[in-house]
């Protein structure tokens, strides 16, 4: 058995589907009947490491990147379209490198990443919730025309509105 970080060996971890990600420790190879074999210590915390390091850089995100943060969520391109309210093509084109990623949309992603690794800092999957909700209510909404009747919120004092509130006339 060879230790990675023993020997100063650095690893090209490939692995992750990123280009530039070289592991000085943390991994050994262990040489096996069958050949050679790496074995990666807390893996998942090295791609939480690598989730955050990702997310909390001064740089735009590659699509090789935001691949590697929506697969460490779990979630599927198709998932991802809807949060976003964009095509699973522009996903797919996203991680290939083609297309333009708005700032917008990388905002998000980097958002939904910090929520999905820091659990008792946020509140959990609370983000994420609320963009479902807003791609459901989007779903139910295309192709149909609602209309909206503005009126005015509760009285204030001396009978003031407070605000303005809208109610669904119609959904058909």
């Amino acid at each position: 058995m060879t230790g990675g970080g023993k020997t100063g060996q650095l690893y090209h971890y490939v692995e992750s589907g990123l280009d530039n990600i070289y592991l000085a420790d943390g991994f050994e190879f262990i040489d096996r009947p069958a050949g050679r074999e790496l074995r990666i210590v807390d893996i998942d915390g090295l791609h939480k490491a690598i989730g955050t390091m990702l997310v909390t850089a001064k740089k735009n995100l590659s699509g090789k990147e935001i691949r590697f943060l929506r697969k460490e969520m779990s979630i599927s391109q198709s998932k991802l379209a809807r949060l976003l309210e964009v095509s699973e093509q522009t996903v797919h084109r996203w991680e290939k490198g083609k297309g333009e990623f708005p700032k917008s949309a990388e905002m998000l992603i980097r958002l939904l990443y910090r929520e999905h690794t820091e659990k008792g800092e946020w509140a959990a999957g609370e983000i994420r919730r609320v963009l479902e909700e807003v791609a459901d209510l989007k779903d139910m909404i295309d192709g149909h025309e609602i209309s909206l009747r503005l009126v005015p919120g509760p009285p204030g004092i001396a009978g003031e509105a407070k605000g303005w509130g809208a109610t669904v006339l119609a959904a058909a």
